[in-house]
């Protein structure tokens, strides 16, 4: 039997914010056995704690959508950070740094437990960028059931960014066209590029800092996704081609999940040095929700 944790990820409260399966103990597991029980739980993810390969860092851990592996996910590192340091630090006020061995490299990161509440951001393993070819506007318009002037705004233009997944980043005009995106299956595997791609990422502006977003990622097994924090890394990508990021630090707020009723907060701070990304931080907080056991597939 296998140990196995839930956890609402990128929210304090719970039953809100977006869930995930945190399963233990996983060495002996095969990819495929961890495939079958990632579409078991079906959730948007699904990620497997092993031993480290290297004993200074805190564990090996595979990452699974319901229909295949990614190399790398937001909500899944910070959930699974949380659980391992909760379980290893107990219920007081504490502060550790746990190193993550994830497929897209290593993964630091950052804990605080004050008042009952853990919180924690995570450094993206490798730096986003964009990825050649330019979208289609008018397809984006169609995928998204959205008129083509609803696509893109002042300084900013849709394009495909990659910082492990690949994801299309769709800046739109406003909140109302955020709140009317919907996708339409028929042409989402042309937008996909034939699973190329493992969603389209929107947003539109809040504040100058405070963006609304949504993913969705039908062809994946996620038709919407509460809370992305690969694809929140990857946005400082379209950020900084949309002349935002100024050298030093720079921190915005993302709200997501609002039209699923699974509200959401994320944080991003970008670090930048002479007009290049240099790092990339994602945080948030994490609420336990139920433990038990499974029985392995065969």
């Amino acid at each position: 039997m296998l140990e196995f944790h839930t956890l609402d990820v990128f929210t304090d409260a719970p039953y809100t914010g977006n869930p995930l399966a945190v399963v233990l103990g996983a060495d002996r597991l095969t990819p495929a056995q961890m495939q079958t029980v990632a579409r078991e739980f079906n959730l948007s993810e699904t990620i497997f704690v092993m031993a480290p390969r290297d004993p200074a860092h805190s564990a090996r851990v595979r990452i699974f959508l319901p229909t295949a592996e990614i190399p790398f996910a937001g909500h899944p590192t910070l959930g699974c950070a949380v659980l391992l340091a909760e379980m290893a630090k107990g219920t007081g006020d504490w502060d550790t740094t746990l190193t993550l061995e994830e497929e897209a490299g290593l993964v630091p990161v950052i804990l605080s437990r004050r008042g009952g509440s853990t919180q924690g951001r995570f450094a993206a393993p490798m730096i986003p960028g964009r990825v050649a070819g330019n979208p289609d506007k008018g397809l984006i318009a169609k995928a998204l059931g959205l008129s083509p002037d609803q696509i893109g705004r002042a300084g900013h233009a849709p394009g495909f960014y990659q910082g492990g997944p690949t994801f299309l980043i769709v800046p739109l005009a406003d909140t109302s066209a955020l709140a009317k995106a919907s996708p339409q299956l028929a042409h989402w595997d042309g937008l996909m590029q034939a699973g190329r791609v493992l969603g389209a990422y929107l947003h539109a502006p809040g504040t100058a800092t405070n963006l609304e977003a949504r993913m969705f990622a039908p062809t994946a097994g996620i038709f919407e996704d509460p809370a992305t924090g690969a694809a929140t890394a990857i946005l400082a990508a379209q950020l900084r081609d949309a002349g935002l990021l100024a050298d030093g630090d720079t921190t915005f707020s993302l709200r997501q999940g609002a039209q699923m009723g699974r509200p959401s907060l994320l944080s991003l701070r970008v670090t930048a040095r002479a007009g290049a990304i240099t790092r990339v931080e994602v945080g948030g907080s994490a609420v336990r929700i139920s433990e038990g056991r499974l029985t392995p597939p065969s």
